[in-house]
């Protein structure tokens, strides 16, 4: 995919200092998104370009900005689809498979989800980069479940924005290998494994993570269907936090599950319900996320039927929150 510049539109400093914070206030972008857009020479300052998020600006100075527009170019072959759970002119919430990876990356060979949306004709916002397109937010390649696509960088901001305080989010499944002891709420710092650079790791000086898990149901024998709610988003969150009490998704060797893996090839976590306010409508939003193949398949075999589906209906998983503290 090719980029152009899209529109410029300015307006006037009402405030002194960074010209990185006095955007993120006028934008509500974060920073980081902001420094990206400076980086890319979309800003500038009383008729001049700046590269630096640093630069100070003053009280009257005119700041113009823009945002990249993405300009459709044929991508690499696409031999998959994915399941569309819900779409409208300004979002789409799909199903992603396992081993699909969500964006492009030096390290990826194989075709993401940004390429299928591409192949698609989707439209797609720009803000998160070049090769982020209408990415909100991501899941592991090994994860399934919703996965929210921003079509336009006024939906992409807005949906940022509930990340941020919370009024958007997922309760994922997620199938151990040990059942947990309680219910319990898990706030442990997280950053990159120093020993292995595929891994994360408990980090006392990494970035703030928390996540809260809930028993569900037992099988016959130790392995225990939990769900787990997300208070912040770092990479695999909820694996590393498992780990860190002895307990592993089933299929997630990297953390250290010890089962055959010929017998579960992936790691069993899924994103199963996503809600969120629509940012065009204000309407709210549940989309539910169906099962793939062969988790449900493991489930069917080794779960009571009627107790399976009281515990996965939507309502009974957010309800079973509301207790954990």
């Amino acid at each position: 995919m090719e980029i152009s510049s899209g529109v410029a539109q300015s307006f006037i400093s009402e405030d002194s200092g960074r010209i990185d914070k006095v955007l993120s206030q006028h934008l509500n972008m974060s920073r980081n998104q902001v420094d990206k857009i400076i980086k890319d020479g979309l800003v500038s300052i009383n008729d001049k370009v700046s590269l630096k998020s640093s630069f100070k600006v003053l009280k009257g100075d005119n700041i113009a900005y823009s945002f990249k527009e993405a300009v459709k170019k044929e991508p690499q072959e696409i031999d998959f689809d994915v399941d569309i759970l819900y779409e409208d002119d300004y979002l789409m919430v799909i199903n992603k498979p396992s081993g699909l990876v969500v964006h492009p990356a030096p390290s990826v060979k194989d075709a993401t989800l940004v390429d299928w949306l591409i192949h698609k004709g989707i439209s797609l916002s720009t803000i998160s980069g070049e090769e982020r397109h209408g990415i909100v937010h991501r899941i592991d390649k090994d994860t399934t479940g919703a996965l929210v696509i921003a079509k336009d960088n006024d939906t992409h901001q807005k949906l940022s924005e509930q990340l941020q305080d919370k009024s958007m989010g997922r309760y994922y499944l997620a199938l151990v290998d040990y059942p947990l002891k309680d219910d319990v709420i898990i706030d442990k710092p997280i950053a990159r494994n120093p020993k292995n650079r595929l891994k994360m790791d408990i980090i006392p000086d990494g970035k703030s993570a928390k996540t809260a898990f809930k028993k569900l149901l037992q099988s016959g024998g130790d392995t225990e269907l939990i769900s787990a709610k997300l208070y912040t988003g770092r990479t695999h969150q909820i694996r590393v936090h498992l780990n860190s009490i002895g307990r592993h998704i089933l299929g997630d060797d990297l953390y250290g599950f010890k089962g055959k893996k010929d017998k579960i090839n992936r790691v069993f976590l899924h994103a199963y319900l996503l809600y969120l306010v629509h940012p065009q409508t204000g309407e709210n939003l549940e989309i539910l996320a169906p099962l793939f193949d062969d988790m449900k398949s493991f489930l069917d075999t080794n779960f009571s039927q009627k107790e399976l589906s009281q515990v996965l209906n939507k309502n009974y998983i957010k309800q079973s929150f509301l207790n954990i503290n």
